[in-house]
């Protein structure tokens, strides 16, 4: 069943091409597409710069910075932002180990929202000039990187779908299956993670309070969805969680029906 916001892992590489490319990183199929040869990899890691540690709460770049490099998540969590002119601040979305930071800036040499360090994380440096040379050597580089792009396109139109047309439920069911299907595609635990992220950014991110966020925890937790424990979830029944995703009964009638259901209402 596919879920707003769901992810499909990139093909496995080569193992023991992996273990001799960017340092034997365990990511490397997240961020690489199958099929290139050892030459290829090799001229890929000469321009991947040294993993840059950034501590929690340290910004990776700032809106309005000049745009260098691509930041490929070596291990940890950030979440990106827009800073409003009175200094609000609005979250875009979290990213993780194996996924790409920084492709906001690509149109327009700037970049578009701050990225700052949800905990103690790493990130492998890669040089855009340098990769766009790259990209007519290694067209299978090329057609990997419009994919991650389309990707990119495909989450921020999901993000305006969350918070236009999908009830508070919704919106918190379609966060927890969309961490699911991540953790999944990276080898981890589907169903039991922590959040990297506080209630109130997970609030700023869903357009809810923190209040609410509280209240649906405690909600889903009392119908058996899902067990809590501070910041550490374990997901009961994923299946639930998706249909409430997309749309509870409403969606599952339409799929019997054939006729599409009708836009919920967003409430906090």
């Amino acid at each position: 069943m596919n879920t707003p916001f769901s992810r499909v892992a990139s093909p496995l590489l080569n193992i023991p091409v992996l273990k001799a490319s960017c340092a034997g990183c365990s990511l490397h199929q997240l961020c690489l597409p199958m099929g290139l040869g050892n030459a290829d990899m090799d001229r890929l890691d000469q321009i991947i710069g040294r993993g840059q540690r950034i501590q929690r709460d340290q910004h990776l770049y700032r809106m309005g910075d000049p745009f260098k490099n691509l930041y490929a998540i070596r291990f940890g969590h950030f979440k990106t932002c827009h800073i409003s002119n009175n200094g609000e601040e609005q979250i875009t979305g979290f990213q993780m180990a194996g996924e790409l930071l920084g492709m906001d800036a690509i149109s327009s040499d700037h970049h578009h929202c701050d990225a700052v360090a949800l905990e103690d994380s790493e990130v492998c440096e890669i040089p855009f000039t340098r990769l766009e040379e790259l990209f007519s050597h290694i067209p299978t580089l090329l057609h990997h990187f419009h994919r991650i792009m389309s990707q990119e396109i495909t989450r921020d139109q999901n993000v305006m779908l969350l918070l236009g047309n999908m009830r508070a439920e919704q919106r918190f069911a379609a966060f927890l299956v969309n961490l699911s299907s991540r953790y999944l595609a990276r080898g981890y635990s589907s169903t039991n993670f922590q959040f990297r992220m506080s209630r109130e950014d997970i609030g700023n991110y869903l357009g809810l309070t923190i209040e609410s966020i509280s209240r649906l925890l405690s909600s889903f937790r009392v119908k058996g969805w899902i067990a809590v424990d501070k910041r550490e979830i374990q997901i009961l029944d994923l299946t639930k969680l998706k249909e409430i995703a997309l749309g509870g009964e409403a969606a599952l009638m339409a799929k019997k029906t054939g006729k599409p259901a009708g836009p919920a209402t967003a409430k906090t």
